[in-house]
């Protein structure tokens, strides 16, 4: 059974990930998200120190979990990024915490807990699951998708950052500028 489940959530990950692929045939060095690096990156995590790495600037243009997953440290995600992994598209990074079908419907949701997320990768966008913790902004165009839940506080550096904002999900404590 367990190996049942693990080629489940495998495959359900590369699922979410078919989607988010870079498809140029023409350059196969189009960097992380390329279609084939859907399937070898770190950015499909499971363990924490995979997590950290996928986060940073060094990570990845979207990072999805596999399950719940807890740090005893605290995350930044770093770096600026394009949609896609692609430098022509838009400035743009994601946090998966869901496993979808191919028919893009989610499957299984999942919590990312840490005592803090900060965020200084502009247009980071949360969808689907749980981040358990606080959650303080420093970037541009933040983005709470509606299905994404922060249990804990949403926090702002300024002002004009969270007007960037559109938090559309739900946030359980309290939402300001610190």
């Amino acid at each position: 059974m367990k190996i049942f489940r693990s080629l489940l959530v495998a495959g359900a990950a590369i699922a979410l990930l078919s989607g988010c692929g870079n498809n140029n045939a023409e350059d196969s060095t189009a960097g992380p998200a390329a279609q084939t690096d859907a399937v070898t990156s770190a950015s499909i995590v499971n363990q924490a120190d995979a997590f950290t790495k996928a986060v940073s600037a060094e990570g990845n243009w979207i990072v999805a979990i596999l399950n719940d997953l807890t740090l005893d440290q605290d995350v930044v995600v770093a770096g600026e990024f394009h949609d896609k992994g692609t430098a022509e598209n838009a400035i743009y990074r994601k946090l998966a915490l869901y496993a979808q079908d191919a028919d893009h419907k989610i499957t299984a949701t999942y919590t990312l807990t840490a005592p803090k997320v900060t965020v200084q990768s502009e247009n980071f966008r949360v969808q689907g699951g749980t981040i358990k913790g606080d959650v303080y902004v420093e970037a541009n165009g933040f983005n709470l998708y509606k299905d994404a839940t922060i249990d804990g506080n949403l926090y702002f550096a300024s002002e004009a950052i969270k007007e960037s904002a559109a938090v559309d999900g739900k946030v359980t404590g309290t939402t300001g500028i610190k």
